[in-house]
């Protein structure tokens, strides 16, 4: 018998979010760079957590679901956009009607800005070596 899962990924600058909703009560399954981790202890800051449950509360599906996640890459902040735009396009797979909703609240869009590359001559990005006339 197969299992019904919802897949759905995300990123966000370096990071990249795979994400698997399976109908269960709302338990957390994290995967940090191949370590097994504890939600509320990976994820402490309660602006991350709502960043995450974000798509869950626009929709009304917080407890429907059991969430499997496997993360890769980037700091935490990015970690956590890259995960509720990964649960976005899971619940998008599990039901496409959810599409107005989460996309007014903007939750289907990608944020693309990364990181400038270094150029030579400069110190970072544009940081430029102090200037002296002598």
């Amino acid at each position: 018998m197969s299992i019904v899962q919802y897949y759905g990924t995300g990123r966000r600058k370096t990071s990249i979010a795979r994400v698997y909703l399976r109908p269960g009560s709302g338990n957390f399954s994290l995967t940090v760079n191949k370590r097994s981790r504890v939600f509320e202890d990976y994820f402490p800051l309660k602006i991350h957590k709502m960043s995450i449950f974000k798509p869950l509360t626009v929709t009304n599906t917080m407890n429907n679901f059991d969430f499997f996640m496997d993360i890769e890459g980037g700091s935490v902040a990015s970690q956590a956009g890259a995960v509720r735009l990964g649960i976005a396009r899971a619940l998008l797979e599990f039901n496409s009607e959810l599409r107005p909703a989460l996309k007014k609240s903007g939750l289907l869009t990608r944020d693309a800005r990364e990181k400038e590359r270094r150029k030579y001559g400069l110190l970072k990005a544009r940081k430029a070596p102090q200037y002296h006339k002598r």
